[in-house]
């Protein structure tokens, strides 16, 4: 276990956040890192942010501080390198909750990724292994707002900023030598822009297994209960599992049909759940469907015969980007994740978002980007022993 020791200064005013930012002036580079309860709860509760920089280590109490301005000012300046480790939901929540927009960005798992280590990779796996320090356990459980906090929370989470700088200077360096620093950057970089935390208010819907399985009125149905749970969870600012458990919605799909009295014979449904949300089950499933949520439904593509004979294509095009991104000694799964490829062949508007304009592209290179640009019409050719795949009609 790592042994090192740093004093920090704990910041729990709006008068001494407002001094940190004036110590902050000129730096050129800042790590940070939070801690959040996101448990039985919409709205996370931020509970610590744990920073360095040039000057010295920070733990500012978010708690206890209304207004952020002056630590979200430093993210967003672009003279200052912001480092952090897995840092999307970080950037996700203060986006959300701040309207935060990051600038300059470095995360060192997405930069490890270019120079040969798998991703994701923890925090303590990548210390480890560049450093060769060991860290001790972490406190994935433990009561962030809890104050005073213990002297393990405090050594627990400095420890996520004390090697940012260092890992920043080590996989840099790497990445020079590897001619992989632009591409790493621009991966980086991506947390930059706005439109990467843009989530459809449906996603939930259509992501949603059960809705592609289903026949149109249950899927009316399905999307009508989803949003229900999300606005009363927002209202009352509890998870969606304290409103509708995940694991009952099956068998709420299944009894509705058969109104009332189907739900209530239904023993793996809540007989309290259908007392007092049964009618409203109901009507939500009878009333008839808006022009806008018949245009959502149809969206989700039912299984057809046809997307079964493309999962051969789709699993080659996978293994071809695997090998390319062995070859260059790049993560294949910070390529692109398996589902990837399915989703640009059903939505066309989204091969612009996955592929990018930069370092997929010339990873993958010109063919590989016309086999998904045709994907309705390539074919794959099995000749003299080499394979084939073909755009064409």
């Amino acid at each position: 276990m790592s042994e090192r020791t740093v004093d920090y200064v704990f910041i729990d005013t709006q008068e001494g956040l407002e001094q940190f930012k004036r110590d902050c002036q000129g730096i050129t580079w800042l790590g940070f890192d939070t801690e959040f309860i996101g448990e039985k709860r919409y709205f996370t509760l931020l509970c610590l942010i744990q920073v360095s920089c040039d000057r010295g280590y920070y733990l500012i109490d978010p708690i206890s501080i209304s207004d952020l301005t002056p630590f979200l000012d430093l993210l967003a300046d672009p003279n200052i390198v912001t480092i952090t480790h897995a840092g999307d939901n970080d950037y996700r929540l203060l986006y959300q909750q701040y309207g935060l927009v990051p600038k300059n960005l470095f995360d060192t798992q997405v930069a490890a990724g270019f120079i040969g280590h798998r991703y994701p990779l923890s925090f303590a796996k990548l210390v480890e292994e560049e450093t060769g320090d060991m860290l001790g356990k972490g406190f994935a459980v433990t009561d962030w707002s809890q104050r005073p906090m213990s002297q393990k929370q405090i050594k627990y989470a400095l420890n996520d900023v004390l090697y940012l700088r260092e890992l920043y200077d080590k996989i840099m360096a790497k990445l020079a030598t590897n001619g992989r620093q632009a591409w790493a950057l621009e991966e980086c970089n991506v947390m930059a822009d706005p439109a990467y935390y843009y989530r459809d208010p449906h996603h939930e819907f259509l992501n949603s297994n059960l809705a592609r399985s289903s026949r149109s009125k249950e899927r009316l149905f399905l999307l009508r209960l989803f949003e229900w749970r999300r606005s009363v969870a927002e209202e009352k600012n509890y998870s969606k599992e304290m409103i509708l458990p995940s694991k009952i919605i099956s068998q709420l799909l299944r009894g509705v049909r058969g109104g009332m009295e189907a739900m209530l014979e239904n023993r793996r449904l809540p007989a309290k759940t259908i007392q007092r949300y049964g009618q409203m089950f109901v009507d939500m499933y009878n009333k008839p469907a808006s022009d806008e949520e018949n245009a959502i439904i149809k969206s989700v593509q039912r299984s057809s015969q046809e997307e079964e004979e493309d999962d051969m294509l789709i699993e080659l095009l996978y293994l071809i980007m695997k090998y390319r991104a062995s070859e260059a000694d790049i993560s294949h799964a910070l390529v692109m994740p398996r589902n990837a490829i399915k989703r640009m062949k059903q939505e066309p508007e989204a091969r612009a978002a996955i592929l990018g304009s930069g370092w997929r592209q010339e990873l993958l290179g010109e063919d590989f980007i016309t086999w998904i640009e045709n994907f309705d019409q390539l074919t794959l050719r099995i000749e003299g022993g080499k394979i084939a795949l073909v755009p064409g009609a």
